[in-house]
């Protein structure tokens, strides 16, 4: 089984997550950017995409990758400011999934930072009190945020990428 583990990242922390899943990888499977990835992706069996999760989905560049995707092995990763088990974050990774050309995904999130130009920028579109806007229950998420990736969720990502192989060697 030949994989690759492709990644974009705005603040770093998906990058952080994709070196942390390489680590337990088959010695030699390649973790590059999106905007290095090979030209012929249909040389491998399984491709693993992390991206950041921009406006409820993954970032242009990511998308734009996953609409091309036809492999048999397609297994995602993302990272936003929000909780990994939120709503939210579900529903990124589902509207991500409706990307790709044969919707079979295997699936997982990491919350990460959030870059403080898009908070600013929210909080100038959305006013105090709306689900953007600024509030202390937003400032609390974000200040948590700015704690991830942290070694669980580097922990939690090794042990993803393990199970997903044994679920692909079964």
């Amino acid at each position: 089984m030949k994989s690759i583990i492709l990644y974009s990242s705005l603040t770093g922390n998906t990058k952080s997550v994709a070196e942390a899943m390489a680590s337990v990888m088959p010695e030699g499977t390649p973790c590059v950017p999106v905007k290095d990835a090979p030209e012929n992706l249909a040389d491998y069996d399984t491709v693993f995409v992390g991206f950041w999760v921009d406006r409820g989905t993954a970032n242009k560049e990511a998308a734009k990758l996953i609409e091309t995707l036809k492999n048999p092995n397609v297994v995602f990763f993302a990272t936003l400011g929000m909780y990994a088990d939120s709503d939210h974050a579900r529903e990124s990774i589902e509207k991500a999934s409706e990307l790709l050309p044969n919707k079979e995904t295997l699936v997982d999130v990491c919350q990460g930072k959030i870059d403080p130009k898009v908070i600013e920028m929210m909080f100038k579109m959305f006013p105090p009190g709306s689900a953007h806007g600024q509030s202390p229950e937003r400032d609390a998420l974000h200040k948590a945020a700015e704690t991830h990736p942290d070694e669980q969720d580097f922990a939690n990502a090794k042990e993803f990428t393990k199970s997903v192989l044994a679920k692909l060697q079964a």
